[in-house]
């Protein structure tokens, strides 16, 4: 029998602007030793800077599209079977999917010199929300691993 004690997870912790979860998970993404209102001035005014020149009722229609287009569907996994290390692909949890896609598009934004942080932030999001940009492209090679090891997922654990 399993001594594994079960995981509880927090509750999502919503930002004060939006109500939204998601600009939660992104505002502790870009936070940076406990910053937590310096890293919300910065996504608040990533999302207003997004927003420009888009007429959407919703503010973050954008946000929500840049992440459901960066989150990759499938990854691979290192399995040693037998003395050799096979690169197994594997189905992404929807939680995990959208942390990587947070994670890329935060990263990318960030190896963006040259410009302040929300408007690399806002030019990552709006490549991303036009399946553009660093983040998608990193989502593309994952799934190009994943099939090109397509052979070994009779590993799957």
């Amino acid at each position: 029998m399993s001594r594994r004690k079960r995981v509880f997870t927090k509750p999502d912790r919503r930002d004060s602007r939006y109500d939204s979860a998601l600009v939660g998970h992104l505002i502790s993404k870009v936070m940076r030793d406990g910053k937590r209102s310096l890293a919300e001035r910065i996504v608040y005014a990533a999302i207003d800077k997004a927003n420009e020149g888009v007429d959407t009722v919703d503010p973050l229609e954008v946000v929500t599209r840049a992440i459901e287009n960066a989150k990759p569907r499938v990854e691979v996994k290192s399995r040693r079977v037998g003395g050799a290390t096979y690169q197994v692909p594997l189905e992404v949890a929807p939680d995990r999917s959208e942390s990587l896609a947070l994670r890329w598009i935060v990263g990318y934004a960030r190896n963006r010199k040259g410009t302040p942080m929300h408007v690399a932030l806002a030019n990552e999001i709006k490549d991303a929300a036009n399946n553009q940009g660093s983040s998608v492209r990193k989502r593309d090679d994952v799934h190009k691993m994943a099939q090109a090891n397509r052979a070994f997922a009779h590993f799957r654990w």
